[in-house]
């Protein structure tokens, strides 16, 4: 016979359980962090479809709201009720790199948004304007030594990985090149087609199309190993800088305390939706290492990162003023 505390217990869970078992009954809010066109829009929109059939046909209806190098949004985030029905597509530099460093923190890495499942990772693509005299990594190496602080690099914000990665090369090549931060890649990519940014490294599917297509040079990719989207492209590492290595990774978050039950569903959900062949192929060409895995991957590898970012940004002097 059941006793009597465990009976407790179970009516204690029993409202919990229900909700997340009708979960959801009205349409999702799925912040993002960047202005469209980047990649963190990109694969939330490409998740979004079958997260919707999953969830009943209920609509995530996709806001993006960009601003402090991603951190407005988490911070909305950070202050909704935790009932799954504002969720968030976040990157490595918006919930675990820029916060720390704000004077206050706008919210706590740890207490105030709840990982729950990797959406995917890649790498980032060092990437000039065909204007631009260079035309190869090396080659670019020579003329922005040859101009010390005369060259101009872009970025979705301050203490991004797309402003920490050129920030880490300067260091180790020994250039001098001023930082232009935009509100989302969007905007950074409608500069360096028109070649008024004389670099970017960003993510991978943010370029891809536009490097297919041949309106940009890619000269240098930033993780160890060259990817098979470019395997004409050299890496940063082999270029002379053994050991460099930059990504970005994305990840849905929950309010901080969002219950397990309701993240389950979307840990579920997205795994289905990546391994899905039509989706993880769409996925893959847009040049997404796919994601997936449990809720305790996507907190293990959020405090990893945290940790190992703000040692490098320690190291490499970055701060925000």
């Amino acid at each position: 016979m059941p006793s009597r505390r465990s009976l407790v217990l179970g009516a204690l869970a029993a409202p919990s359980l229900a909700h997340a078992q009708s979960y959801p009954t009205r349409p999702i809010a799925f912040l993002i962090p960047f202005a469209p066109g980047g990649g963190t829009d990109i694969i939330a929109r490409a998740l979004q479809p079958t997260l919707q059939e999953e969830f009943g046909g209920q609509a995530i209806a996709m806001e993006n709201r960009p601003g402090a190098s991603g951190t407005l949004a988490v911070a909305q985030l950070s202050r909704a009720r935790p009932d799954g029905y504002t969720m968030l597509m976040t990157t490595v530099s918006a919930s675990a790199v820029v916060p720390p460093l704000m004077t206050p923190p706008p919210y706590d890495i740890y207490r105030d948004q709840t990982a729950v499942v990797l959406a995917g990772t890649v790498p980032l693509v060092g990437v000039v304007p065909l204007s631009s005299p260079a035309q190869d990594f090396e080659g670019f190496l020579n003329y922005a030594r040859s101009r010390p602080g005369e060259l101009n690099y872009s970025s979705s914000g301050v203490a991004t990985q797309q402003h920490l990665t050129a920030e880490l090369l300067s260091a180790q090549a020994g250039l001098r090149m001023t930082h232009v931060p935009f509100r989302g890649t969007g905007q950074a990519v409608t500069e360096i087609l028109a070649g008024r940014i004389d670099i970017a490294f960003d993510t991978l599917p943010t370029y891809l199309p536009h490097i297919r297509a041949g309106r940009v040079r890619a000269i240098a990719v930033t993780m160890p190993e060259r990817v098979e989207w470019l395997p004409d492209v050299p890496t940063v590492a082999e270029k002379g800088f053994p050991g460099f290595d930059a990504n970005v990774w994305y990840m849905i978050m929950g309010p901080g305390g969002l219950p397990r039950e309701i993240s389950s569903r979307w840990v579920a959900g997205v795994n289905k939706a990546l391994s899905d062949p039509t989706v993880r192929a769409k996925v893959r060409d847009a040049g997404f290492i796919p994601g997936g895995g449990s809720q305790e991957d996507a907190a293990n590898l959020l405090r990893r990162d945290a940790e190992r970012y703000a040692q490098v940004m320690r190291s490499a002097g970055i701060r925000l003023d």
